[in-house]
């Protein structure tokens, strides 16, 4: 192995490190460690002067090593190894070390949060030491796209991938495509009619020669990885048909939530107690009526109904705010001499041209009262009078602070969204992780927002969160940007941090198989070896800390790099001390 010659690069990221750290010491104090030629610091390494900093000191002072102290690697990692790259060094050359998030923004004493840069430091010098160079790999790419989901956001994304003239599998588990839209009298925030906008899509897409919908459908399972992706799913009828994809586009939106969950509001006991799906749907027939086929004249609209609440769901659900707006200028407009009664956790009227939905709403005659969500939920009862149907909501007006009852002959609770029942088993089929709200997890919320952390798989629309119909759309056509970018390309590197078998110390135990949560690992009878797929394997290098024998290694995290790194970090922290 050649003589390490290494560059160490301390980030300031702004102040987000400096503040905390002091960033010159770290500099100066890892320059004396061994095999150190350069030790430098910069405000932004991650920008572009910051990358052409590494690049000239590669060429000029012959680098084979490359050390960054900045942020978590999952944000830039790839970034430094492009500057690499273009500087002429292997990408794998590199070793990033995380004195943001594992440092100056987890501590309050800036004397500490240094030694413990400098020890991180020290440790990503030792390790990268015995980094080796690695090979790209590049997969080819089958231009077919499965698009999972058949709600405004899949078929958005299948149209746009479809009029490329690439073909496009659009699976719907229901009868029939538009998911909750279908419900959608107007959209917010100025009321244009979503049976107009819905229609053209289906219509766009039903007779699109390059789309190929399967309703009644659902993928149990999927083979393979980017670019060569494969299914069989079972048809309406019944008939299995298999399918050959290179990439995935995960659209199955939300459900609306449970309202009889809440107690307090007597939703399926009460008649006149309805959620707004159901009260879509009454707009939609044109007319406002209690069960008892009154027009109503006391309506109040009930917000945060599963959402934002410890007990249910701690999440907002964007949406409802805008939606109850929306409702109040429907119901003004169907019955103009009601009253209308709008009771609110908070406001959140975010997005273009809803601030201003919120303001033209408040000057047309509706009450707005503020109630506490956590510790005093609105009460609904029916009036203590048989003769009369109206019903009483009790709560504490947060305001104002005073106790209040308001007449209701019509309530609407504006129910959250959570995740469908199935969502665990999409994720499996597929290969990708939920979070703890149960939506799908992109591979970075601002880097990377459409992406997963497996390649080849993409989530859009309200699968990943809840979100309006522009921001579900804006994702589909992000996410197909990115599937006809491979598709053009005609081929994509894969990664090669990946794990591979001694065959000549393999017990033939298969424990490596049983714990891959990618089935990257098969076993060769013939041989009676276990045998890794490199191209399914992530590195994630749960084979290799199950297998007995020691058998398995993982490229760039074998036991001498990380043995070093942690022989590093021991011996700073001693010397310091």
């Amino acid at each position: 192995m050649e003589e390490p010659r290494i560059g160490v690069y301390i980030c300031w990221c702004g102040t987000n490190i400096a503040k905390m750290v002091d960033v010159e010491q770290v500099t100066e104090q890892v320059s004396k460690l061994p095999h150190v030629v350069v030790s430098k610091n910069y405000k932004y390494m991650c920008s572009d002067p910051g990358q052409e900093l590494i690049a000239c000191d590669i060429q000029e002072h012959k680098l084979n090593r490359i050390v960054v102290a900045a942020c978590s690697p999952r944000i830039h990692e790839l970034t430094f190894r492009r500057a690499l790259e273009k500087a002429g060094l292997n990408a794998y050359l590199f070793e990033m070390a995380n004195i943001r998030e594992q440092d100056s923004w987890v501590h309050d004493n800036r004397e500490e949060a240094t030694r413990k840069a400098i020890e991180l430091v020290a440790a990503s010098i030792s390790r990268v030491k015995y980094h080796e160079p690695l090979d790209k790999r590049s997969v080819t790419i089958n231009p077919a796209t499965l698009v999972i989901g058949g709600g405004v956001a899949g078929m958005s994304a299948a149209l746009e991938v479809a009029n490329a003239g690439r073909e496009v599998y659009l699976v719907e588990k229901s009868d029939r495509l538009g998911g909750l839209v279908n419900h959608l009298d107007l959209t917010y925030p100025y009321l244009y009619d979503a049976g107009s906008m819905l229609e053209t899509l289906l219509r766009r897409t039903l007779n699109h020669p390059h789309i190929k919908v399967f309703c009644d459908t659902t993928v149990e399972k999927v083979d393979g990885f980017i670019g060569n992706f494969t299914t069989t799913i079972l048809t309406e009828n019944q008939q299995p048909v298999t399918l050959t994809f290179g990439n995935i586009i995960v659209s199955t939106g939300l459900k609306p939530f449970d309202a009889s969950r809440v107690g307090e509001y007597g939703y399926g006991r009460l008649p006149d107690v309805l959620t707004s799906v159901e009260f879509e749907d009454m707009l939609r027939s044109g007319q406002i009526l209690t069960r008892s086929g009154k027009p109503p004249q006391n309506i109040a609209i009930i917000h945060c109904v599963g959402s934002r609440n410890t007990e249910f769901h701690e999440y907002c659900s964007r949406t409802c705010c805008q939606v109850a707006l929306k409702f109040a200028n429907q119901i003004r407009t169907l019955l103009p001499d009601s009253n209308i009664f709008d009771l609110y956790a908070d406001m959140r009227a975010f997005g273009k041209g809803c601030e201003e939905l919120y303001t033209e709403t408040s000057r047309k005659n509706i009450t707005f009262m503020m109630f506490d969500q956590q510790k005093e939920m609105p009460q609904i009862i029916r009036s203590i009078d048989p003769a009369d149907p109206h019903m009483l909501i009790f709560f504490r007006e947060k305001i104002s602070g005073l106790g209040l009852e308001v007449p209701a002959d019509l309530i609407i609770l504006m129910v959250g969204m959570e995740a469908h029942e199935d969502v665990k088993d999409v994720a499996h089929a597929v290969g990708i992780s939920v979070c703890g709200n149960q939506f799908f997890i992109e591979k970075h919320p601002k880097l990377d927002p459409v992406a997963t952390t497996t390649a080849g798989v993409y989530i859009v629309g309200n699968c990943q969160g809840p979100k309006g119909i522009p921001d579900a759309i804006s994702q589909a056509k992000a996410a197909a940007a990115r599937v006809l970018a491979t598709i053009n390309q005609g081929s994509v590197f894969v990664e090669v941090t990946t794990a591979q078998v001694n065959e000549a110390i393999c017990c033939g135990c298969q424990t490596c198989i049983l714990v891959c949560p990618y089935s990257a690992i098969h076993f060769d009878q013939n041989k009676r070896v276990s045998v890794v797929n490199e191209v399914l394997c992530k590195g994630c290098g749960t084979c290799g800390s199950t297998c007995p024998t020691g058998a398995i290694r993982s490229k760039h995290f074998t036991d001498q790099q990380i043995l070093s790194q942690i022989a590093g970090l021991m011996e700073m922290t001693l010397k310091i001390n």
